[in-house]
Parts: structure tokens; sequence; C-alpha cells
């Protein structure tokens, strides 16, 4: 397995940010893999991946680019830089367009583990990266990007709850279940290749969710290294899910829409990241519901969690859920 060793005040100083690099990474990962793991991944796949493919076929050298740089078991580096918070999208774009060819070609032999191929023997590697990058973040990221980031702020705010309430340990083993995980001794489990451990004690520590499922570490050394995780799937999935007609009809769309997303308990502000409602709409349907026995709240710490009560799991189940 690979692990990283960290001291304490690297790990008090880390902390969660949004990526809009990552998230489009993620994105051209997704497309390159062609098979969604929910219903909202395979939705937006109908929609994107037959132009995606098409780009391919209308320039293979970048087709081959993109299978040399996603590798066996490594990404390249120059084509997965590790964006701040300080940095925009177009400018961590344009440290991949400013690669030198050389480092390109040698950042592909490390994640082919092999030889490079006789087509990718050339200079215009970075700027293809880099256009390709630009292509899915402008043509498949960038529309939904208002609702994705309301999405990602609300599993950065279960995330840092969870940190006040467990401690980093039981964070840190949730990010990617089965594997990353908090080894004790300063060390933590990042993968599971056998890779040699890494020393980022005094290093930037970044968390980075996106909303496909994914998951990968990136690092500008010395200074930085992130580790990049697929959210909550209960916030990620839910545009694949339809209000049904009848429960909509009952409930009105809007409520119903909360009503099917509490299976798993959820705070007020996730809610209203996932569904685009106001504040205050969200809160008028809880309480109705609250009113009506179909759904209950509790305290977790600092935050309030909303669930359905066996009532609500009856009304959902109900209209075919």
């Amino acid at each position: 397995m690979g692990w990283w060793q960290l001291n304490a005040d690297t790990l008090a100083r880390s902390r969660f940010v949004l990526s809009s690099f990552a998230e489009t990474f993620a994105s051209l990962k997704l497309l390159h893999a062609g098979v969604g793991a929910h219903p909202g991944e395979q939705a937006w796949l109908r929609d994107h991946l037959p132009g995606y493919q098409g780009l391919l076929a209308a320039e293979p050298v970048t087709g081959l680019l993109v299978r040399a740089a996603l590798g066996r078991s490594w990404i390249a580096d120059f084509f997965c830089p590790t964006q701040t918070d300080r940095e925009s999208f177009a400018e961590t774009v344009a440290r991949v367009r400013e690669t030198r060819p050389e480092d390109a070609r040698a950042n592909l032999t490390v994640s082919l583990a092999g030889p490079l191929p006789a087509a990718l023997e050339r200079d215009d590697l970075p700027e293809r990266a880099a256009r390709l990058l630009e292509y899915v973040w402008e043509e498949t990221v960038r529309p939904y990007w208002a609702r994705r980031r309301r999405v990602l702020e609300a599993d950065v705010v279960s995330r840092t709850t969870q940190v006040s309430q467990g401690g980093w340990a039981a964070v840190l083993d949730a990010l990617q279940p089965g594997r990353t995980r908090w080894l004790g001794e300063n060390r933590l489990q990042i993968n599971l290749y056998e890779n040699p451990p890494r020393e980022v004690s005094g290093a930037e520590l970044l968390f980075m969710p996106v909303t496909p499922k994914a998951g990968w570490v990136s690092w500008e050394e010395p200074d930085r290294y992130a580790m990049i995780y697929a959210c909550s799937g209960v916030l990620a999935d839910h545009g694949g899910r339809p209000v049904p007609e009848s429960l909509g009809a009952l409930l009105g769309p809007a409520r119903a829409g909360v009503l099917m997303l509490l299976g798993s308990p959820m705070s007020t502000s996730q809610l209203t990241a996932v569904t685009g409602q106001a504040l205050g709409s969200v809160g008028r349907h809880l309480r109705v519901l609250r009113d009506a026995g179909l759904v209950e709240r509790r305290r977790a710490g600092r935050s309030v969690l909303y669930s359905r009560t066996a009532a609500g799991e009856v009304v959902v189940k109900a209209a075919g859920l």
C-alpha cells in the first residue's frame, strides 16, 4: 500500500478546497471509462460521450495521448497538476500547456510503464492535452458548475462537521473506503499500490471532492499534496432521480424531492445545495414533512440532520422507489 508520512501540524493545517480543474479531470476520466456509476452519471454520459468520442475520432493522436496519460496505475504528472484555491482553471491549464515537450514524453513513459508509441514522439503533446482539458471544461462541466459547486460545498460542510465530531481519523477512513485509512504513527494510507512512502510533513495538504466517482492523489513536490475523492453519493447522484408523478401530485414536486433525498440523513445546507432551492423553501418543506410525520430530525454535534421516518419510507416505497 502507498502511504504518506505527515506530522500533526501538517494535518492540523490541512483543508478541504474546491477545484474546478479536479472536477474537470474527474469528468475526463469518466468520459474515458464511458460507464456511469449511478443514474446521474449515466444521464450525463448520454449527453456528452458522443461529442467526446467524436473529438477523439477526429484527432486520433489526442485519443492515444489520453490513453497513455491515464496509464495503467499512474497518471502522467504534467496532465494533472494540483490546483489550489488561489488559482483559476485557466491558470492551471496554462501550466499544462507550458510543459516542456521532453518532460511530457518522460511523464507518459512512466504512466505507460513502457516505451512511448511512435505516434506520441512529437512536441505538441502539452498543447493537445491543454485543448482537451479546455474542451471537457467548457462543454461538459462548466454548464453544470453552479450546481456541482453547491454539491461539493455541501460535502465539505459534512466532512468538516465529522472532523469536529470524530476527529481526522474517522474522516480520512471514509474518504475512499477500502483505499484511504489513517494508519496511526503519523501515517496516511492513500491507495493500495505498493509505492514507497513519501514524507509530506510541512507541505500544504489539500482534500478535494469531485462529483464523478473517481479518486487519485497529486502533488507539486515538495510544497503541495492533494487527495481527490468522490463526494458523498447521496449528493452526487440525485440528478438522475426524477420525482415520481404520483408523489409529486401528493406533496408537490419540490417537497417530494426533499423527501426522496432523506433516505440518508442530511442537513438543511446539504439539501439546499443539492436541490438548488432557497434555504427558506427547504426549511418550510422540512417543517411540513415533520408535521406530517414523514421526516424526523436529530442533532449531531453542531449539525441538525433530517431523515425519513418509517411512515416516510412507506410513502416513498408506495411511489415505486
